[in-house]
């Protein structure tokens, strides 16, 4: 609490315990098995840091921080400890609070962008091999190339297809795009879109200048509903190491403060390191050491402090230990690791004290004027002025109802263009040209057999003309041949005969003239008549044979 202008946060033996106010921005630990008194220590703090005026951050893993919005009442355990603690009346009150959920059930939403998140996180929150990562890498470079927006995973989806697609046409400038990598990355975006990743990509995408916050000269606690997101711990420590850059990229310098401008509250931080690579360990860690001078405190919260990774560790000034439990080599090796990171208190051994901590205890040591570690002290945690415990979902409901309108614009989810759209336009144009060159070959296909039928038409008239005027001709000199040959045989035939018989002629009488001249005239109509019809028949033979041949011609 706040008191007499000091962050009272714990007392011991030798008195009050404060937090000094421009070193608060130099980080904490709080650390502790579970059930040690952890998340109300994180309340304690927290809500101190609301009566001086400072906004906090804090992840709600089991919905015990909401009643932080909520004044506390005395009970049996705080009056015993009222006097011990040199508090008479205390003042209940609650905080201001905004609730925050990814999935938009539990509070308002809070997006991001594809775009925002960027390759390294997002490469981490999917688990890729550093191969995997590179051609994401190469794809977000491809998609800020072509302005193509990346905001929700239906963009990412798309982008993936057309990266896989055209991978050659990028080899030379991106390097070697390989099918197996995309196929990986598509799976693994599947994966984050069915654990319901897509409700947290997306537009509007927070704001995190909304989180600095002052209601009635008191902090705005801006607490995250996570017990749902814990559900996927690499989705969870991914959006809170987002946020964390997101605010080391946006705040400008300022140097220390008499108070901090912001404190951020991690809690289960082992997540955030777990399956990390060291290139993001060590940006990570550049994080925490720079952002101290942008007036950001981070305080992370765990079991042991072992879990952070050393060079991390070593940036986080203001630390709180509570009991840890050692029933195995390995955690007795844990307590003599904690034991180390304090200043030791020759009233004391640290180890041991550790182990002997009761709920509500702890080991505290903090920054002191002049920037140095305290001797630690056994301490007791004073009693938050808040509920401790959850909320019900009408208080919950009317908390929202009565937020800034600002904040209820995140519900009002939007979808601009985008690299989705823009790739589909230019599938369709592409596929509408594809469909008019397609449609102009099938019309000129069309024409030239068109030109060929009428080639093959008019050949064929030709050709029937030719065949009529052969087998016409052919016709007309095979009767004329035939009746002049058949005709002539049958005047030659006359002819011999009259000059055989002249001398019977001679001897003939007058009255057998006339007889005679009758019967050479039947005899000539004779010849006449089978010389037409053997000039027919031959006429006939001589067209069979021109009709054959124009057939197998």
């Amino acid at each position: 609490m706040l008191k007499d202008g000091q962050l009272y946060i714990a007392h011991s033996d030798n008195g009050n315990i404060n937090l000094v106010g421009n070193m608060a921005n130099r980080h904490g630990l709080i650390a502790g098995a579970t059930g040690t008194g952890k998340t109300v220590t994180l309340q304690v703090l927290a809500e101190t840091f609301s009566q001086a005026g400072v906004p906090c951050f804090m992840a709600d893993m089991k919905g015990d921080l909401s009643g932080i919005s909520q004044p506390g009442r005395l009970s049996g355990f705080i009056e015993k400890r009222m006097p011990e603690f040199g508090i008479e009346n205390p003042q209940f009150a609650g905080c201001p609070t905004r609730f925050f959920d990814v999935f938009g059930e539990q509070g308002f939403p809070m997006r991001a962008t594809v775009s925002a998140m960027g390759p390294q996180l997002l490469a981490r929150l999917m688990e890729l091999t550093e191969v995997q990562a590179g051609v994401l890498n190469a794809l977000f470079r491809i998609a800020d190339d072509n302005n193509l927006l990346l905001i929700d995973l239906k963009d990412l989806k798309l982008m993936l297809n057309f990266v896989g697609q055209n991978a050659a046409q990028f080899t030379t400038q991106y390097g070697n795009i390989a099918p197996a990598s995309v196929g990986a990355i598509q799976r693994a975006v599947l994966q984050i879109e069915s654990e319901g990743g897509d409700k947290f990509f997306g537009e509007p995408a927070f704001d995190v200048n909304d989180l600095f916050a002052v209601e009635n000269g008191r902090g705005v606690m801006n607490v995250l509903a996570a017990d749902k997101l814990m559900l996927n711990p690499k989705l969870y420590s991914t959006y809170l190491l987002w946020l964390m850059t997101e605010l080391y990229a946006t705040l400008p310098e300022v140097g220390d403060l008499d108070l901090p401008k912001f404190v951020f509250f991690f809690d289960e931080a082992h997540m955030l390191f777990e399956g990390t690579s060291k290139a993001l360990v060590d940006k990570i860690e550049q994080v925490i050491r720079l952002i101290r001078s942008k007036g950001v405190g981070i305080y992370f919260i765990t079991q042991v402090p072992s879990d952070v990774p050393v060079n991390v560790l070593a940036q986080l000034s203001n630390r709180v230990q509570h009991a840890l439990r050692a029933y195995t080599p390995q955690d007795q090796k844990a307590v003599r690791a904690a034991a180390q990171t304090f200043r030791a208190n020759p009233a004391f051994k640290t180890e041991d004290a550790i182990l002997d901590l009761g709920t509500g205890e702890a080991l505290v040591s903090f920054l002191d004027e002049k920037g140095a570690p305290s001797v630690v002290e056994r301490a007791k945690i004073l009693f938050p002025l808040s509920q401790i415990g959850a909320i019900t979902p009408g208080q919950r409901m009317d908390i929202q109802a009565a937020a800034p309108a600002k904040l209820k614009d995140y519900e009002k989810f939007f979808d601009r263009e985008s690299a989705y759209e823009m790739l589909t336009e230019a599938a369709q144009k592409a596929e509408e040209e594809a469909e008019k060159e397609r449609k102009a070959l099938e019309k000129q296909k069309e024409k030239e057999l068109k030109e060929k039928e009428r080639e093959k038409e008019k050949k064929a008239k030709s050709s029937k003309k030719g065949v009529g005027r052969t087998i016409l001709g052919t016709m007309i000199a095979a009767a004329a041949t035939s009746f002049a040959r058949s005709a002539g045989t049958r005047i030659a035939k006359n002819i011999g005969g009259k000059s055989t018989k002249s001398s019977t002629a001679k001897k003939s009488t007058s009255t057998k003239k006339s007889t005679t001249t009758k019967k050479s005239s039947s005899t000539l109509g004779t010849a006449a008549k089978k010389a037409t019809k053997t000039a027919v028949n031959t006429a006939a033979r001589k067209v069979t044979t021109e009709i054959l041949k124009s057939i197998f011609s």
